[in-house]
């Protein structure tokens, strides 16, 4: 590639975001005395087409330093779901989570979701490479990439399989490392919300040097330390938001606040006999429950006696990020590299606070107080009981994760020839800690408490089965505070849950121009890759854990799993093989006429072949047209696979707890939710249409307008058998949909007593769905002057006014313009918006403000609900970034101040109506929006 001595030229013609990027560049003095030589960037989505100018496909370029600057403190990804192609994508504040298949092991991880299509569907990169999976689920946590180092990273939107391989069906995420970085970087900063909770601490160095005229070295080390905000009460305005309601036009569903669970009091309910319906609102005294405003939905009440959980809001992180690179050039036209880049840290979540859900309690229980005991006539010799453990600590989720990537390549020229060969290798341990979760085992032995002949309170099964059990510690649940420390520690206990993933990946390429059409050179490429992810995992809580019953008189049924959460596991591990043959071509037909400056057509080609999973061609076509210099046309028809994850086919099978509304029976029991893999998923095929004009109207003002049309056939869907939609249409069928195998019931499908209600929901993946979605992104870039002085303005809009997921026998669900859905859907706006503007008021002085908006969403997208106001309100932040820059001779320094949420802004209330018997648990607001409100962060920068 040919060497520019001037500062980075940003090629990016597929976008005129280029525009944009090349005049922030402008706006501010140059610091980087590395840039004088560097490689030419080429930001085409393609490989080999060499001039950006010629790309059909949507990209978007950004600088890091322009991401990084407009939000400093937080991470690329954070900063990169600014982006309005972004949505859906989960990080710390995107409503926490402990288990499930959306969290893969860590639901504070940092995964990129364009269009909300699921991350599963975004292909990462890092300079082209794909980055190896390092979530249980096949999703990278992009934390895992050096943010020091990171140049740019550039955003390609559209289907790009046939170029980059399987996955690639939203878009491709690219990180483009800085390889000649020269001198010495440091960065640190700190930042504390408007309320003193969720402070976050960040320190960065980085190091790189021309060793010789052959041999470059650079380094990074990255600190993160964020101490989250641990509970959703902490915020005023998120008040236990849920949903009410069964969403029919009789008891439609309603949103709500201030929900209370009237069956879970903190200090306990008594539900059955003399003393049904009395409370124990003080350690050991009894009351009358006081009922709180009844709602659609039983057993949730407005207010009232009632409990509520109090889930974490942001997750806590303490991370170490690790880089090191070498490049050393063999002769003129050989150069070969080696690379390492590792991630270790732990994420914290808050979760569930435990439930005692209609425990059996003996009349002669030791805790009880005699004045009650005497109430109780001698023919009731137990009762029923519930209660919210609020005096517990809550089940949290430690993600502890270590992850390792590197890589290796030799690439050269010869006779007019391209060529490199690459070597990737991943490593991903994730080890999960849930603590504090429910030993069901110890847990009977524990309420079971009587006096011995010293007239000490101690668990009756030490005097009954003396040896079974002699480290029970009887636990006193008569009060919001009544139980011990000590008889907590032993009914809880913490589970793990060990994974880890590997990824090889070898892939050459060779590229040359072919022949001169008299346009320019017809250029080819053809590539070749192999690669093999393989997976294992193991647990100490698994479904073969039961609990026995030796002993205990109540509470324990025999065969049931030891712990509320369960983990199969695959000690011996599965894997996935992959091979995969490629070509790709540019050709240009026209140069330089009267209507058509130029006229590019270029096409990809792809064979891949799945151990797993079948064979699959993928392809695509595209038209570069430049009608004249300020106006361009492009075209874009792909054809794109995402082939089913080593997760979705072989996944063991997990149980986790939870208590959905029985929409046959009325109630909302505690009962298991059963996953597991489906080793018979094939790919799913995905065909994508993007059409763009990018119109330059003057040197200092240019627009870009993409539309987009993606249907993905055969999509791998999670279906639950608690969703709603999924209930009905078992039911309507009397028990003959194959749904219904989705739910598991003792007395059939159509029996609506109480005496039918479900012990336990299963969900499959299966290839079902057909997924529809089609919008529009525009952008305007303007650079100029205010009041003399440099300015530069960035517009990013985003409409995705459809999301559509059909199923058979199922109303449609159409999350375009909807918060909320099944199976960990993430809002969608259908208009997102971002603005960046910069301005220096003094040479070395510079303002950045940020502006993010979102419209008005619907809460639900199930065309078959009926809602009272199914609306969650529209929602606007606003960035403020003030930065020094002093003289001082030793270092080019940069000194800063940032507020985001500049004006305070509350989230409005929303919530998922599968969720609305988890008052406070989660939801409450939609993800991408920011809870934490007014955040305040001051750092500074410096090079040597």
């Amino acid at each position: 590639m040919k060497k520019l001595t001037t500062s980075i030229a940003l090629l990016a013609g597929a976008s005129a975001a280029a525009l944009a990027t090349t005049a922030f560049a402008q706006s501010a003095p140059p610091k980087e005395t590395d840039t004088a030589t560097v490689d030419e960037i080429l930001v085409t989505g393609s490989r080999v087409i060499r001039n950006g100018d010629a790309s059909p496909s949507p990209v978007t370029v950004m600088p890091a330093e322009d991401l990084t600057r407009a939000s400093p403190g937080s991470t690329l990804a954070d900063a990169l779901n600014t982006l309005p192609t972004f949505a859906g994508s989960r990080g710390a504040t995107s409503n926490p989570t402990t288990t499930g298949t959306a969290a893969g092991g860590n639901g504070a991880a940092n995964q990129l979701n364009l269009r909300n299509l699921d991350a599963v569907r975004t292909l990462i990169l890092m300079d082209g490479k794909r980055v190896p999976p390092t979530l249980f689920n096949g999703v990278v946590d992009v934390d895992i990439i050096p943010q020091m180092l990171v140049e740019r990273v550039d955003v390609v939107t559209g289907g790009v399989s046939a170029v980059y391989g399987s996955d690639a069906v939203a878009g491709v995420v690219n990180y483009v490392i800085n390889k000649k970085f020269n001198g010495v970087r440091a960065e640190t900063s700190y930042g504390v919300s408007e309320q003193g909770d969720g402070a976050k601490f960040d320190a960065a160095f980085a190091a790189g040097a021309a060793l010789s005229d052959r041999f470059h070295i650079e380094g990074s080390y990255e600190f993160r330390k964020e101490d989250g905000i641990d509970r959703r009460s902490d915020r005023d305005w998120l008040n236990q938001w849920g949903v009410t309601g069964v969403g029919t036009a009789a008891n439609p569903y309603v949103l709500q606040g201030n929900l209370r669970q009237s069956a879970f009091p903190f200090g306990g309910l008594i539900t059955t006999g003399a003393l049904a319906n009395q409370v124990f609102k003080a350690d050991g005294v009894l009351s009358a429950f006081q009922n709180g405003v009844a709602t659609g939905t039983a057993g949730v009440q407005v207010g009232g006696d009632g409990g509520y959980w109090d889930s974490g809001l942001v997750a806590r992180l303490k991370g170490h990020q690790i880089f090191g690179r070498i490049d050393y050039d063999v002769s003129d036209d050989v150069r070969i590299y080696a690379q390492f880049s590792g991630n270790l840290k732990k994420n914290t979540n808050f979760a569930e606070t435990n439930q005692l859900n209609g425990i059996t309690l003996s009349r002669a229980n030791a805790f009880l107080p005699a004045q009650y005991r005497a109430l109780i006539p001698t023919t009731e010799t137990t009762f029923r009981f519930s209660k919210l453990m609020g005096e517990a600590p809550r089940v949290s989720a430690d993600a502890d994760s270590k992850q390792w990537v590197f890589n290796t390549g030799i690439s050269g020229e010869a006779n007019g020839f391209s060529w490199g060969v690459d070597y990737v290798h991943g490593s991903a341990k994730l080890t999960t800690a849930l603590k504090n979760t429910i030993n069901r085992q110890k847990l009977g032995a524990a309420l079971d408490a009587v006096t011995d002949a010293s007239g000490k309170v101690v668990c009756n099964i030490t005097l009954t089965n003396p040896g079974l059990a002699d480290g029970c510690v009887p636990i006193n649940v008569f009060g919001p505070t009544a139980s011990s420390a000590a008889a907590l520690a032993y009914v809880t206990e913490t589970i793990h849950y060990n994974s880890l993933t590997k990824m090889d990946d070898i892939s050459g390429q060779l590229s040359h121009g072919l022949f001169d059409l008299g346009a320019g050179p017809v250029n080819a490429a053809i590539s070749a890759e192999w690669r093999k992810v393989s997976f294992k995992s193991t647990s100490d809580s698994t479904p073969a854990d039961l609990v026995n019953c030796t002993g205990v008189r109540f509470n324990c049924t025999a065969g049931a799993t030891r712990n509320e959460f369960v983990f199969g596991q695959t000690p011996n591990g599965v894997s996935q093989t992959v091979w995969e043959v490629a070509s790709e071509f540019d050709a240009p037909l026209l140069r330089d006429k009267a209507f058509a400056q130029s006229l590019n057509v270029n096409g990809a080609a792809r064979y891949t072949k799945y151990n797993t999973s079948g064979q699959y061609w993928t392809w695509k076509v595209g038209v570069a047209w430049e009608i004249a210099d300020p106006l361009r046309v492009r075209l874009t028809r792909s054809r794109d696979i995402r082939a089913p994850t080593l997760f979705d086919l072989f996944s063991p099978i997990t149980s986790v707890t939870v208590r959905p509304t029985d929409f046959l029976t009325g109630l909302a029991p505690t009962v298991a939710s059963i996953d597991q893999g489906n080793p018979e998923l094939k790919a799913e095929i995905a065909d994508t249409l993007t059409g763009g004009l990018v119109w330059k109207a003057t040197s200092n003002l240019s627009f870009t307008l993409d539309a987009y049309k993606i249907t993905i056939e055969d999509a791998i869907t999670q279906i639950q058998g608690q969703t709603q939609a999924i209930q009905q249409a078992c039911y309507d069928s009397g028990g003959a949909s194959p749904y219904c195998q989705l739910q598991v019931r003792p007395l059939g499908y159509t029996d609506k007593s109480a005496a039918n209600a479900v012990t336990a929901w299963l969900t499959q993946r299966i290839n079902l769905s057909q997924i529809k979605t089609k919008g529009l992104d525009f952008e305007a870039n303007y650079s100029g002057s205010l009041f003399g002085r440099p300015m530069t303005a960035r517009l990013l809009t985003a409409y995705q006014p459809e999301l559509l997921y059909i199923q058979p026998n199922v109303p449609n669900l159409d999350q375009g313009g909807v918060g909320f859905g099944p199976g960990g859907l993430g809002a969608t706006p259908s208009v997102r918006v971002t603005a960046f503007f910069r301005f220096k008021p003094t040479d070395r002085v510079t303002v950045d403000i940020t502006e993010r908006w979102r419209n008005a969403m619907k809460l639900g997208g199930d065309s078959s609900q009926v809602w009272v106001k199914n609306r969650i309100d529209a929602f606007a932040t606003t960035g403020l970034n003030v930065s020094w820059e002093p003289d001082v001779a030793f270092a080019n320094l940069q000194v800063y101040a940032n507020v985001q949420n500049l004006f305070d802004a509350d989230p409005p209330p929303g919530a998922y109506s599968g969720n609305g018997t988890r008052s406070g648990l989660r939801d409450g607001f939609a993800i991408g929006d920011d809870p934490r409100g007014r955040f305040y962060t001051a750092g500074l920068r410096m090079k040597f």
